[in-house]
């Protein structure tokens, strides 16, 4: 099993970015050229290691190999956007590691890249790269052709030697448990588990009591077999099951106007622990958007936007704006998921407002609006 972090550490320390190692500063996958970027260094390093693993490390300076992190990128669609833009896409895995010195909601991004041993290409165009052409890596470099690619094996031993140099150990496991009880107060309830006497799951959060239901906030799951970070939320409420192969997170989404509340089911998220020492992470979105009244939605609307239009001039909130304030991301949210015109135009536009606030709930808030989109929008 292989220990995530000493990889990542290895990749930095003893290799420059070559033909089965990239690093980036971070990932763009909201627009086209992002998108393009991504999977043009996908299909390179796929081309570049027939019969081995290649690698991205998303967080790190280019420069000095400073370790920035990421927030947690929890998007499992990942695969799909590969599968739909390449011929013989490769199956590729983004992972969150945790690193100590790293903030609680910060990791380092892996993505590994499994040899396919077909030569991949792009199937239709993205951004300005055309149909056809396919990317491949000499050196540092991602290059392109769009004739004939011989796949040519060079990086198998070195890549086979610093994934056993990465292999995990007991003390390795242990400590990581101890850093993570230390990492998280008594408040927090951390705890682990031993999945097929092979998996160490840690896991915290805040529990809170609504009525006859048990909820968890500011959860934080981690496999620290791998010094992998499965799942983390800085605001959702969660409920936490498991039996002996599985661990099981449901998703809750608190959404109110005036007062009319409740906690909505948002994804399931099961993670499968198998005897062959592999785990698989299986999500099922549950979220069916609530509907609320048209007249109070508008209000709302309309409160939300002219405090933005303060914001744009610069004049100062007072306290009730201030408070409303903390809400416009959720509000916006509950607009655009029933359907009041230019709600997404009105929260997109609020986001560099947010950002320079220096209490970030509403930022936070405003990241978790824009990830329920995201999961719709993907699993429509």
């Amino acid at each position: 099993m292989i220990n995530k972090r000493l990889l990542i550490k290895n990749l930095l320390t003893h290799n420059d970015e070559n033909s089965f190692y990239d690093k980036k500063r971070k990932l763009n996958l909201a627009t086209k050229e992002g998108k393009a970027k991504f999977l043009k260094h996908v299909c390179a390093l796929s081309n570049s290691n027939p019969e081995n693993n290649s690698f991205i490390v998303v967080g790190v300076e280019d420069e000095d190999n400073k370790i920035e992190g990421v927030d947690f990128y929890d998007d499992s669609k990942i695969q799909n956007l590969v599968n739909s833009y390449f011929n013989n896409p490769p199956k590729i895995q983004y992972e969150n590691v945790a690193f100590p010195r790293l903030p609680r909601h910060k990791v380092v991004g892996l993505v590994t890249i499994y040899p396919k041993n077909k030569v991949t290409s792009l199937n239709k165009p993205i951004w300005k790269y055309v149909s056809g052409r396919t990317f491949y890596r000499r050196g540092s470099n991602s290059m392109s052709t769009l004739g004939k690619y011989e796949l040519k094996n060079t990086n198998k031993t070195i890549v086979e030697a610093i994934e056993k140099n990465a292999s995990n150990n007991i003390q390795l496991t242990l400590d990581s448990v101890f850093l993570f009880f230390e990492r998280h107060k008594d408040e927090y309830n951390p705890t682990y588990k031993v999945f097929n006497e092979q998996f160490v799951l840690c896991w915290a959060g805040k529990k809170k009591t609504v009525g006859e239901k048990t909820f968890y906030s500011r959860v934080d799951i981690e496999l620290v077999s791998e010094q992998v970070r499965l799942f983390y939320s800085a605001l959702d409420e969660v409920k936490i099951e498991y039996n002996h192969h599985s661990f099981i997170i449901t998703e809750y989404v608190f959404l109110k106007i005036n007062d009319e509340f409740d906690y909505y089911p948002f994804e399931k998220t099961i993670i499968n622990f198998k005897r062959n020492g592999k785990h698989d992470i299986a999500t099922e979105l549950l979220f069916k958007p609530p509907q609320f009244n048209t007249f109070d939605l508008l209000h709302i609307f309309n409160n939300c936007n002219a405090i933005l239009e303060k914001l744009k001039k610069g004049i100062p909130l007072n306290n009730r704006e201030e408070q409303d304030l903390i809400e416009s991301p959720t509000n916006y949210l509950i607009c655009i998921l029933n359907n009041i015109p230019n709600a997404y135009k009105k929260l997109t536009e609020l986001k560099p407002y947010l950002k320079k606030i220096e209490n970030k709930t509403s930022y936070i808030k405003y990241k978790e609006a824009v990830r329920v989109l995201r999961k719709i929008k993907y699993n429509r």
